[in-house]
């Protein structure tokens, strides 16, 4: 059985760099969660655990690179090793690799994999600095972060947003704050504001 597990970090990505994938696949999991998020505590993949915990036949898992399956080196590393002891045969597409090609060990999986998903998370560090530095660099030239002075965002427009609507999508699900936060990738705050209002409209039940 072969299946494709896409992730994006945010709602505000999309699938579409996917599509040039034109290989068919039994089953298509797509996640937008951070990478951060342990595999094993998203949507879609505790689906893909069940689906191996309870499926009798033979899985090859498709992934366009390591970071898909996460950006912290020990939680991929954890998950590669637990897909190895259920005979799954992972297939990176951005480098041609397989961690049993015919049913075989790859002798260099377990090297390349490890090198490759620390590098990832390398590159996560790497971003999150940046990004902290270009705000410093902004405040410091008189830049002002956050909402604009002056500007009123109505609780209508809260609510339409594509993080909100996750939000409470996943609230009716039945998702826990904390759960939340990692699925969405937001703080308790903004969740908790959404609930609040998606009450208030009558759009969650209390």
């Amino acid at each position: 059985m072969k299946v494709k597990y896409n992730r994006v970090s945010t709602t505000q990505q999309t699938g579409d760099r996917f599509s040039i994938d034109t290989e068919k696949y039994d089953l298509t999991l797509f996640d937008k969660v951070s990478g951060t998020v342990p595999f094993k505590e998203r949507p879609k993949g505790k689906e893909l655990v069940k689906l191996i915990e309870e499926s009798n036949v033979n899985i090859s898992l498709y992934v366009e690179e390591f970071s898909r399956l996460g950006r912290n080196t020990g939680d991929v590393i954890k998950t590669l090793e637990w897909l190895d002891e259920k005979g799954v045969n992972v297939n990176i597409r951005n480098i041609g690799l397989q961690s049993r090609p015919n049913g075989i060990k790859n002798p260099i999986w377990k090297m390349i994999s490890s090198v490759m998903s620390s590098l990832y998370e390398m590159e996560l560090e790497n971003i999150k600095e940046r990004t902290t530095v270009g705000r410093q660099v902004y405040v410091q030239k008189g830049g002002i972060l956050g909402r604009p002075t002056l500007s009123v965002e109505t609780e209508i427009d809260f609510l339409k947003k594509d993080s909100i609507q996750q939000i409470i999508k996943n609230l009716k699900k039945g998702f826990t704050i904390r759960e939340i936060c990692k699925i969405v990738d937001c703080s308790n705050k903004t969740v908790i504001k959404a609930k609040k209002i998606a009450i208030k409209h009558g759009i969650l039940l209390l």
